[in-house]
């Protein structure tokens, strides 16, 4: 993919970049290892003024970052203005909890009386220079619930963005730049897929953390396995939403229909699989698929607009096959199922239902980067919870129901890295976030994401 700036609502390339050189990389890898080496010795208070100046800053820029997001990738203005109002929330919540949730820890005397120590603590240390690969969707907040703790640890960073959102990827390096951080302390390199490898092997590179494709991760966990290097894969997602009798099933339909199309249905966390007990199968399904069908599709610029263009061309072709297969297996149509009218420019695709899914589609077990939503039927919460595991995913899962033994059972047996009752999954900075089974491991997020990144060290003292 060529480094480049093309509008997935026309098609039109607006700008190109050229890749970074080999020296130019050698020059970030220098700075950003030089950096380290200082920027390791600063005080909690001091990362914390240079994170609060970047997030006011960025709160100043939201108009026009969110325009640059938009153009590059297509997503609803509105949704690129709250991406951008997050990220800033996330940098003031790092600014004011780093200092404690890396605190020293001090075990119970009592638990380490027989190690023969005065005293023993345990201190976080930053690993170093980490790599960050991230992706297109979310280009702003995915880089800074990266940043933002590794900041706050006292590492440094290399930022290689997606090469379809260069604009987003540069303005977030000059963005700490303007706060006030270290040249080196956060850096873009303009470069492609192929050059991560060279990057990640470097002995200056302590760790990496990618959020994308499976098959992106697993190049990168192999490159890193081989290196012996720390890494935080967050992957795909196929993320169940499961509906049982006792549900408020208007509530449910609404919260679906923005579970499912939230940025144009390109997300990780977004429910795909949508099951629902038998008892209120035809209540969701057809209040579901009305709404899906009243969305309104087009310009991503325009207020009016609730879904908007996927975001490259080769992603509409995947989305269009995974629904082509599905349909000539036998899946129903409810609503949507192609390219709307009207919108001949860009990569548009109509909001979908589609029913009747079954194991010989493609699309029961792969993941849906698009605003195509299964249905599948379900006669118990046993089957639920089996119907909500029959993926290789496990990122998060919304479940709906008014019984606390439903929840018990949901929360013991979901296969997930999170369950949401009665309410949509979302990402918070407070809240730990990342997958099992093939949605990666690791934890962003929280004190659990900003301790990924640290060396944890145990400091064992006797008296001289």
């Amino acid at each position: 993919m060529p480094i480049a700036t093309v509008n997935p609502a026309t098609g039109e390339t607006l700008r190109t970049f050229r890749a970074q050189g080999p020296d130019e990389v050698e020059q970030c890898l220098a700075e950003a290892a030089a950096t380290f080496a200082d920027y390791r010795t600063t005080g909690f208070a001091e990362r914390s003024a240079l994170l609060l100046a970047a997030a006011d800053l960025l709160e100043a820029d939201n108009e026009d970052i969110a325009r640059t997001m938009t153009t590059e990738m297509g997503k609803p203005l509105a949704a690129a203005r709250a991406e951008a109002a997050k990220c800033v929330k996330a940098m003031r919540w790092y600014a004011a909890h780093a200092a404690s949730l890396l605190a020293d820890e001090h075990p119970a005397e009592s638990d380490v009386r027989d190690s023969g120590a005065d005293s023993v603590l345990v201190r976080y240390r930053p690993l170093g220079v980490v790599l960050a690969v991230m992706p297109w969707n979310f280009p702003l907040w995915q880089v800074v619930r990266f940043a933002a703790p590794a900041l706050m640890a006292g590492n440094t960073g290399l930022l290689k963005h997606a090469s379809n959102v260069p604009q987003t990827a540069l303005y977030l390096g000059d963005l700490f730049h303007r706060a006030g951080f270290p040249r080196g302390c956060f850096q873009t390199l303009l470069i492609g897929s192929d050059g991560v490898e060279r990057v990640l092997r470097d002995p200056r590179v302590a760790a990496a953390t990618l959020t994308g494709s499976e098959p992106a991760g697993r190049a990168v966990a192999a490159v890193a396995g081989d290196e012996v290097k720390k890494t935080v894969l967050e992957l795909g997602g196929s993320d169940p939403f499961v509906v049982l009798p006792s549900a408020d099933v208007a509530r449910a339909v609404k919260t679906a229909v923005t579970a499912r199309v939230q940025n144009n249905g390109q997300s990780c966390i977004a429910s795909k699989r949508f099951i629902v007990h038998t008892d209120v199968y035809d209540e969701f399904a057809a209040g579901f698929t009305a709404a899906m069908s009243a969305l309104t599709v087009g310009d991503p610029m325009d207020e009016a607009t609730d879904v908007g263009p996927l975001a490259t061309e080769q992603g509409r072709a995947d989305l269009e096959e995974l629904v082509e297969d599905a349909v000539r297996h036998g899946a129903a149509v409810l609503c949507g199922g192609g390219r709307p009218q009207g919108l001949d420019a860009g990569w548009f695709h109509e909001p979908t239902v589609l029913a009747d899914v079954t194991a010989s589609m493609r699309i029961d077990q792969e993941e849906t980067f698009g605003p195509v939503a299964t249905l599948y039927r379900v006669g118990s919460l046993e089957e639920a919870i089996e119907r909500a595991n029959h993926t290789p995913f496990g990122l998060s899962s919304s479940v709906w129901t008014a019984s606390d033994e439903e929840v018990d059972a949901c929360v013991r047996d979901i296969q997930a890295g999170g369950v949401f009752v009665n309410g949509m999954t979302a990402s918070h900075p407070a809240l730990p976030f990342g997958g099992v089974k093939r949605s990666g491991y690791g934890r962003e997020l929280s004190g659990h994401g900003i301790r990924e990144f640290c060396n944890a060290t145990t400091v064992w003292r006797a008296g001289a």
